[in-house]
């Protein structure tokens, strides 16, 4: 058997982050098989459902490197296989006309309120001769559910799970203006895109008794379930806003590394032992749906965020340097040109050690790349009094034709300083720093000095020995 996953997101807002994990399980499920990830986009609401969504959701996945192995589906245009499907259950006795009035259906739900009942259709018309049926009224379809006995579904996370049949009233099928409802859509679908496992949020489960009835009336074969527990704020309430559940891409714009939200995703109620930190690969080779848990897992935005700092030291300096230049010139407002490039990627690997998203590397970054003279901020300018300005022209005096350019023998140049003057290296260094990169913070000022070169530290000096 070929393993076949799905990811069905309805197209009414952003790849939210169940969302991705769930497209995330289903990923990794067909990927560790070498089965097929397909994706199904639900749009039959068609108020809510936006093309903007649509392109969100394709965005996210692709940023994300969920790739799907077929075209995607949209089941709104499957609409007349769906209302097929219902006919011919209605044709083979399985399900039935419904002629109800929405006030008939009203003084039902009453009525059975009033004896402490849960409001269920009552099966008026589930025997009655269509006949009967009174004039102008448009019918629904409704499934002729078993009545007596058991539904389980042997869920591959939750385990069995049982409901009694007397406990599930006869779901609609097809609305009144022949339109398909939820239920029959996503059976069908799944059965004709050849679905093997069905791996979706535990709210699900309840849908999970009604559509496995449905199967059988059918006579297909039910997939496998898989209902993943939802994912809580690290506070332990449902996850919200302001827990972090946001669209794929305000991850991206917050500066996370795609490889690290997917390594975190998939320990969000999956584990393979101890292991905290791993590849994709990894993930692939490991995934399997017993490692999943049944309790809800939490969503900690710290824990994210040391996590992407953990993948940022290891990451190519060439490819963070490609996804800081679009950050910087977007935030500087100008084109970087190709030294600039250069200097970014020179002085990366000091810059990286600091920085546990690509937003906070781009502010660290952002001094290599600034237009000279520099700004220079409030604390910067302490450092840069008569004293200061006084030893940036001894440094520049000593500067010219210094040889070797490295910052081991800078750093040993402004210690010779120091001792001359009888002050600690801080002394000398500090205001070099502010000159260099307009602030007292960035990576060790002699690994920037020997980034920037001998002109252009030499005329960061200058700039900031004559700023008033």
């Amino acid at each position: 058997m070929t393993v076949v996953t799905r990811f069905a997101p309805s197209p009414t807002g952003f790849l939210h982050i169940g969302g991705a994990r769930t497209a995330l399980f289903n990923w990794l499920f067909a990927r560790h098989h070498g089965g097929r990830f397909l994706l199904r986009i639900e749009d039959t609401d068609r108020v809510r459902s936006t093309p903007e969504a649509v392109a969100a959701i394709f965005d996210g996945l692709d940023w994300l490197g969920l790739d799907w192995d077929e075209e995607p589906t949209f089941q709104f245009a499957r609409a007349a296989r769906h209302a097929e499907a219902a006919h011919e259950l209605v044709a083979k006795g399985l399900a039935y006309r419904c002629y109800c009035t929405p006030d008939e259906l009203t003084a039902m739900r009453e009525e059975q309120k009033a004896k402490g009942l849960p409001p269920r259709y009552n099966g008026l018309w589930r025997d009655r001769d269509p006949s009967e049926a009174p004039a102008g009224v448009a019918p629904v379809i409704r499934l002729k559910a078993p009545q007596d006995g058991e539904t389980t579904i042997t869920d591959s996370v939750q385990g069995a799970v049982t409901v009694a049949n007397n406990q599930l009233d006869d779901m609609i099928l097809l609305r009144s203006d022949g339109t398909p409802t939820y239920m029959l859509s996503v059976v069908v679908d799944d059965h004709d895109m050849g679905v093997t496992h069905v791996i979706r949020g535990d709210d699900h489960l309840t849908n999970a008794f009604r559509q496995t009835q449905l199967y059988w009336a059918l006579g297909w074969e039910t997939p496998v379930f898989a209902h993943i527990p939802l994912i809580h704020g690290a506070d332990g309430a449902k996850l919200s806003k302001r827990h972090g559940a946001l669209g794929a891409e305000a991850y991206r714009d917050m500066g996370f590394l795609p490889e690290a939200l997917r390594n975190y995703l998939v320990r969000l109620g999956w584990a393979h032992g101890d292991d905290e930190v791993f590849t994709t690969e990894q993930a692939v080779e490991w995934f399997s749906l017993e490692s999943i848990g049944r309790s809800p897992s939490r969503f900690d935005m710290q824990k994210l965020t040391a996590l992407n700092g953990s993948y940022m030291r290891e990451t190519d300096d060439d490819r963070l340097t490609a996804l800081l230049v679009p950050r910087l010139e977007s935030t500087l407002g100008l084109d970087i040109p190709a030294a600039g490039h250069a200097l970014l990627r020179a002085g990366m690997a000091g810059l990286k050690e600091r920085a546990k998203t690509l937003v906070e590397l781009a502010d660290l970054a952002a001094f290599y790349v600034r237009p000279r003279p520099l700004a220079i901020d409030a604390k910067a300018e302490k450092a840069l009094d008569d004293e200061g300005r006084t030893i940036l022209a001894a440094l520049i005096d000593k500067l010219d034709d210094f040889s070797p350019w490295t910052r081991d023998s800078l750093e040993n140049l402004a210690r010779v300083m120091s001792e001359e003057r009888g002050v600690k290296l801080g002394k000398v260094a500090q205001p070099i720093r502010a000159a260099l990169t307009g602030s007292t913070v960035s990576p060790p000022i002699f690994e920037v000095m020997e980034v920037l070169g001998p002109d252009e530290t030499l005329g960061r000096l200058r700039d900031a020995q004559n700023h008033s």
